[in-house]
């Protein structure tokens, strides 16, 4: 895996805390929940094509 796909990995899990702890504190926001799946389907391509170029 390379450096930028790690990068993408640990602001993908670091953006589900932030938008958890906003649902939690504030209440649910659909566009927070859908641009988190938008980032975790992208960090995902970015892994599954990390992983077929090596």
């Amino acid at each position: 895996m390379s450096g930028s796909t790690k990068s993408m990995g640990v602001v993908t899990v670091a953006g589900l805390v932030v938008v958890t702890a906003y649902t939690v504190a504030l209440g649910s926001s659909g566009w927070l929940w859908f641009g988190w799946v938008v980032l975790g389907l992208v960090t995902l391509g970015m892994i599954v094509t990390g992983e077929r170029s090596d």
